[in-house]
């Protein structure tokens, strides 16, 4: 039997932080007494490193190796340690200090709940593990909280599946997606989620996941998040009927903090994944409104399909990741996607032009700017219970489409709009330059190839990328 962190612990001190006495430009060493995290914060500017030299500890439940030396660039993240440890730390923080006070022992009863349930699942036969959904406010620490529940799921042995719902940070992919992956392995230190083929080429193993491309900011400004929700729960299911190891681990689902705002005590987005992904847990984190609104939404639900609505304290270690440090992280994927993340595991972009012809590109428009060419009468339009607040429209190549992403999608260009919509990424093409006195495009793609015949999508989010290619 593997073991688990948190057996055996005592209650972690009274008071909240211990502040370092060492100056942040030097290399220095951090004893951190049990239960207690050391919390940095670091910009992209500069570059932190931490090596563990005695203990045990994680970052985000994931377990430091022994005198590894670990790079962090642009983070905001926590070392923690359940029995004690030594760390030495080399570079330069915005911010660091030593919490005694952390949410971890929530988080760890959380895990060994999601324990019982895949226990209870693998006993019945045939059902699926538990179903989470992880909602709360920006900035509560939703994603954390997702990649501790995976790690200790793998360290189980589990086959956990991970969705991400937020598009305003990619997982395996670049902002403007949503995705989900099996993870077989330790969620990775340095790289977050890791690697995939939909992240740039990789030296390392990678991970497979399902990419759907949604290309607005926020799920509320139209209905392309609820019927992408509906798509991307058909598929996590289909395919955790396919695997039985996957199936008994269940899911968990990260989402978007707009969705926790809700409009008069009512959350449809949160209703709508509920009820699409079947989900049987909910951890609220960060909002005590939040969790009082759906507990009384869902008490009456049938014993047979209950949903267990769960508060989790928010980590005191949770910082508020202001516009301009969103848009520096998502410039930073959308960089590493293209060219890696460091020198070591440089990558070599292929660049290639194209005529306007050779491009089937589709824009994402929100009705809401009555475009002449939504037609509200369209018969396909309900095909998820809700007519479609933004279509697809074809497009001809122009300056405006100058440093943005274009998403290669598996459908053909004279399908539907529902097609398109619903089907699958296959990459990213950037485009460097347009010159439409000649009808060409400069494109930059991971590697060398045609120009797809397939259609593509260029949606208003993310944000240009200026300077990508000097």
């Amino acid at each position: 039997m593997i073991s688990l962190p948190g057996l055996n612990l005592s209650a972690p001190p009274s008071s909240s932080a211990a502040p370092l006495t060492t100056a942040p430009s030097v290399t220095r060493h951090q004893d951190l007494p049990p239960g207690t995290e050391f919390r940095f914060e670091v910009s992209f500017a500069h570059t932190l490193t931490i090596r563990l030299l005695s203990g045990t500890a994680e970052f985000f439940g994931s377990e430091l190796a022994p005198s590894q030396t670990y790079y962090f660039t642009g983070t905001k993240g926590a070392v923690y340690t359940w029995h004690g440890c030594k760390i030495e730390i080399s570079g330069e923080a915005d911010s660091e200090y030593v919490a005694e006070e952390t949410g971890m022992m929530g988080y760890v009863n959380a895990h060994f709940g999601l324990e019982s349930l895949r226990e209870s699942a693998m006993m019945r036969g045939g059902e699926t593990g538990p179903r989470v959904l992880v909602v709360g406010p920006e900035n509560a620490g939703k994603t954390s909280l997702v990649k501790i529940l995976t790690s200790y799921g793998v360290k189980a042995g589990r086959l956990p599946t991970v969705v991400n719902l937020d598009a305003r940070q990619g997982m395996l992919s670049v902002p403007g997606s949503i995705s989900a992956a099996a993870f077989s392995s330790i969620v990775d230190v340095e790289d977050g989620w890791g690697s995939s083929p939909i992240s740039g080429p990789s030296p390392i193993p990678v991970k497979m996941p399902l990419v759907y491309h949604y290309g607005l900011a926020n799920p509320e400004e139209g209905r392309v998040f609820r019927p992408l929700v509906t798509r991307m729960a058909l598929a996590v299911t289909s395919r955790l009927e396919e695997d039985v190891a996957a199936k008994q681990a269940g899911f968990v689902i990260d989402s978007p903090g707009a969705i926790a705002q809700g409009k008069g005590g009512s959350y449809e987005n949160i209703e709508h994944i509920i009820s699409e992904f079947s989900v049987n847990v909910v951890f609220v984190i960060g909002s005590e409104r939040l969790y009082s609104d759906l507990t009384r939404k869902y008490a009456s639900r049938p014993a047979e399909d209950p949903v267990s609505i769960v508060r989790l304290d928010q980590s005191g270690g949770c910082v508020t990741r202001d516009e301009e440090y969103m848009k520096q992280l998502r410039q930073a994927q959308i960089r590493a996607y293209f060219f890696g993340k460091d020198e070591e595991r440089a990558l070599n972009p292929h660049s290639q032009m194209a005529d306007f012809t050779d491009l089937n590109v589709f824009k994402v428009v929100d009705a809401s700017d009555n475009n002449p060419s939504f037609r509200p009468g369209d018969a396909d339009d309900d095909i998820y219970g809700a007519s479609s607040a933004a279509i697809y429209e074809r497009v001809t190549p122009s300056s405006l489409m100058q440093n943005s992403l274009l998403a290669i999608t598996t459908a053909n260009p004279n399908d539907r709009q529902e097609v398109i919509r619903d089907s699958s990424v296959r990459g990213y093409m950037y485009v460097s330059d347009v010159d439409e006195a000649k009808k060409k495009v400069r494109l930059l793609s991971p590697q060398p190839g045609q120009v797809p015949s397939t259609a593509i999508v260029w949606g208003s989010f993310p944000e240009d990328v200026p300077g990508l290619v000097n």
